[in-house]
């Protein structure tokens, strides 16, 4: 059975999945023509493939980077729509809108508002929503039969967000993972975004507190952009095959 094996032993974010996804082996070329020809990326949107080196990894990264500020406030009405509005077959619309429905309903829960009233800040933005899109074509591409992660290392301390100072993992964090095995590690900051949180929790058809049984095919390396103190700031994605005779 083809599987993917998520590794987030230094958290998962949206970057850093779609870094790693790419990092397998999907042509970044094909991936990056794809993208572009979303209609709500503008001329102002430039997506980098590029890689880094932490704690001695070699690892892909990936970047959005705006020419200028653009508009991070939408609902998920709204986000909806842009999604909607795309060429992009249903399979993938419908999962990048399922990841966005995580977020959608956390923040329901924490602010007190309708599911289709809730507006995001930081996740409204143009990365974001590029994050969730570009994770779900890549899914779609890869078309593994089962998807496996691991517990889901959050890290600790505080991290400023819209509202204010908070605690890690952010509130949003929290409430997309309950019901999944997470720890917090022993790097201090955040290492696990809601965008991350969301990705994993619709993907994952079960959590493990160890790597399946498996014959590894690929493994791809995504790097997030801080550098942590005491282990390589990577998200590890192993493709395999979990059909093993004992």
């Amino acid at each position: 059975m083809k599987t993917l094996y998520f590794d987030c032993f230094s958290g998962i974010s949206g970057d850093m999945t779609i870094a790693a996804l790419i990092d397998l082996g999907v042509d970044s070329e094909w991936f990056l023509q794809k993208m572009k020809s979303l209609p709500f990326l503008s001329d102002e949107v430039y997506l980098e493939i590029a890689s880094d080196v932490k704690k001695g990894v070699k690892a892909r990264t990936f970047k959005v980077i705006e020419k200028k500020t653009a508009e991070n406030h939408r609902s998920y009405k709204n986000i909806k729509q842009l999604i909607n509005s795309t060429n992009l077959k249903p399979a993938i619309s419908d999962l990048a809108i399922s990841i966005f429905e995580h977020i959608a309903i956390a923040e329901s829960k924490i602010h007190n508002k309708e599911l289709d009233q809730v507006h995001f800040h930081e996740i409204g933005a143009i990365d974001s929503i590029v994050d969730i899109v570009g994770a779900s074509l890549l899914i779609d591409k890869l078309n593994p039969e089962k998807i496996v992660c691991s517990p889901i290392t959050l890290g600790f301390g505080t991290v400023k967000c819209q509202h204010g100072i908070y605690p890690v993992p952010a509130m949003a964090t929290l409430e997309i993972l309950k019901s999944v095995p997470v720890l917090g590690g022993q790097e201090n900051g955040e290492l696990t975004t809601p965008t991350g949180a969301a990705i994993v929790k619709t993907l994952a058809d079960c959590f493990e507190p160890a790597m399946p049984k498996m014959t590894v095919h690929q493994i791809g390396y995504g790097a997030g952009t801080k550098d942590l103190k005491e282990q390589p700031n990577i998200l590890r994605i192993v493709l395999g095959d979990t059909n093993i005779n004992d």
